[in-house]
């Protein structure tokens, strides 16, 4: 299970697995406040991309078609987190002020769509 959460929102144990999934370390949290899991910058946009989006959600649509393409290309930097995931609950942190449209938020939902397909191609197979 995949969730999300702000950076700047107190940590829970309910949280499971916490990884920061942004590129940049988010503003004003030292690095022992976040109490991550671990940090997975590759798994972030790339700079340009990050720099072009600027959390404009009139962008929204094209940010998604381009980050999940750099995702595809770099299969591996998802590894951790669905690993993660098959063993419980992950929650993806962000820095972002807008909880809807945002790298994470994309991210949980890139992830989702390939853990269902995945599960379907499973389960056909048998």
């Amino acid at each position: 299970m995949l969730v999300l959460k702000r950076a700047y929102l107190q940590p829970d144990r309910r949280d499971g697995t916490r990884f920061l999934v942004d590129r940049l370390w988010p503003r004003g949290i030292n690095r022992t406040g976040l109490r991550i899991d671990e940090w997975l910058k590759d798994v972030a946009p790339s700079g340009s991309l990050r720099r072009w989006f600027a959390h404009d959600p009139a962008k929204w649509s094209e940010f998604r078609r381009r980050y999940f393409a750099e995702l595809d290309n770099q299969p591996e930097v998802c590894a951790r987190i669905r690993r993660a995931a098959r063993r419980g609950r992950v929650t993806l942190v962000y820095g972002a002020r807008d909880a809807l449209h945002n790298n994470a938020a994309a991210l949980k939902e890139y992830l989702n769509a390939r853990m269902i397909r995945r599960k379907r191609t499973v389960h056909a197979s048998v």
